[in-house]
């Protein structure tokens, strides 16, 4: 869910939001600074405990802090406007297909069982992998419960990030997140980088485990029409689930090229 930091599927979807999203009258009202976080926070708690929301998700969304560093990433995705050569080359593509290539090998037990029930060979899913967080090292130290409300709080893309906030707070209501949960700048978790309401709907398993991460990714992927034995690269049936894990057209056929070199299709 993806630079020195790779954004995953639900992040790299924000690209295609547009930035006049108008929000709602009765909705928390939205700035643009950390001056009127405090208000907001006050008034997002009222309306999530009319929703439903919890003691637990209340008492942790109140204990959030504006997000300075999550701002600052969000103005500045930059690597998506390179390139496909120098986006991959900035990614570091070639590492990623020569360790992959290890990976494969050395997990074959779980690349086969994913397969078998989800229909997503090893090449994409491992590529993801190596993109979103260098195969579960680059995990992002940033309060996740912090990023997204801040975001939500923004005036850039409040209504999709009030829906990544509900499903964040429903999810620490459960006990299946904690508030100090860590992430990366825009709350993605887990080492394929998802954020809260993706891994409400797609979520299989821990997704700071690799079993647990890749059988998410592969799961979100048949639910956007991934067909077992279909090929995956641009103009075949199953490229169309590779753009809906991410709207950057080069993290897409980067995507696309490393996953096949990483199966040996060529």
């Amino acid at each position: 869910m993806a630079t020195g930091k790779n954004f995953g599927a639900t992040t790299l979807a924000i690209l295609a939001i547009s930035v006049g999203l108008s929000v709602n009258a009765h909705a928390a009202q939205c700035g643009n600074g950390p001056g009127g976080f405090p208000a907001w926070k006050q008034q997002f708690a009222g309306e999530a405990r009319a929703k439903g929301v919890g003691g637990a998700g209340i008492a942790a969304l109140e204990h959030t802090n504006y997000a300075s560093a999550t701002i600052a990433a969000d103005r500045s995705l930059h690597s998506f406007k390179l390139s496909l050569d120098a986006f991959m080359v900035k990614r570091g593509a070639a590492a990623i297909v020569s360790r992959g290539r290890g990976m494969k090998q050395r997990n074959a037990a779980l690349f086969a069982s994913i397969e078998q029930r989800y229909g997503v060979p090893a090449g994409p899913l491992i590529a993801i992998w190596g993109m979103e967080t260098g195969f579960g090292s680059q995990h992002g130290n940033q309060n996740m419960l912090s990023s997204i409300a801040t975001l939500a709080y923004d005036c850039r893309r409040p209504e999709y990030f009030t829906d990544q906030l509900y499903a964040a707070l429903k999810l620490i209501d459960r006990g299946t997140l904690s508030a100090s949960q860590r992430g990366s700048m825009h709350g993605e978790i887990g080492q394929t980088q998802f954020l809260p309401k993706t891994m409400l709907e797609y979520g299989v398993g821990n997704l700071e485990s690799a079993s647990g991460a890749l059988s998410s990714t592969a799961n979100y992927l048949k639910a956007h029409g991934w067909r077992a034995g279909a090929g995956y690269q641009p103009g075949e049936p199953n490229f169309a689930a590779i753009q809906e894990w991410n709207a950057a057209s080069v993290y897409q056929q980067a995507i696309a090229i490393m996953g096949r070199q990483i199966d040996g299709r060529e």
